[in-house]
């Protein structure tokens, strides 16, 4: 696929998916798996909740299908490749991803901004190093590009999210004319 990548370069295909995940007006998150033996980039994604109406839909469940199908294809046994794994989102991963990337035993997540509603490594519930699951712990590196990343959270949740439910739809729209001064004084 690719030689190697340094860090840099990794993140920096996840902030391409994301833009694309913000073009697709999905939360803009992207993520790439990096396998660390043979230098190459495995799996890409975005958030596609909206598109496939599925909340499971994340960048990195995503990601984990291409990996599944990357391991057919190259005739490898998935539980060889996930310890290979350097995952890279933009966004720390919900409770329910880093949960099943510890349970994956992926080498290392990078992540840009942390999740302060849903976040599984540090923000809200801790399952990467929590003492009572039996795995490995999930190692991990935040705050890359912290701020950019944050920015295109805030460019996706500035606009109107159609698959809302109506009512929050509106109650969000008159929430942001009350914000909004008006120009007619």
């Amino acid at each position: 696929m690719m030689g190697e990548l340094d860090n840099e370069s990794l993140f920096e295909e996840c902030m391409k998916e994301a833009r694309l995940a913000l073009e697709e007006k999905e939360v803009a998150i992207g993520c790439v798996f990096y396998n660390s033996d043979s230098k190459a980039i495995v799996a890409r994604g975005r958030n596609s909740t909206n598109k496939t109406k599925n909340a499971t839909r994340h960048a990195e469940l995503n990601c984990v299908d291409e990996v599944l199908r990357y391991c057919i294809e190259t005739k490898q046994n998935p539980t060889d490749v996930w310890p290979q794994i350097d995952v890279f989102v933009t966004c720390e991963p919900c409770i329910m991803c880093a949960r099943l990337l510890r349970n994956l035993r992926v080498r290392h997540v990078y992540y840009g901004c942390s999740n302060e509603r849903f976040g599984g490594c540090r923000s809200v519930l801790n399952v990467a190093d929590n003492e009572e699951i039996l795995e490995p712990k999930l190692r991990f590196t935040h705050g890359i590009r912290e701020q950019e990343t944050i920015d295109l959270l805030k460019t996706f949740y500035s606009g109107e999210n159609l698959n809302a439910p109506e009512g929050i739809r509106k109650i969000k729209k008159k929430r942001q004319e009350e914000l909004i001064p008006s120009t007619s004084e």
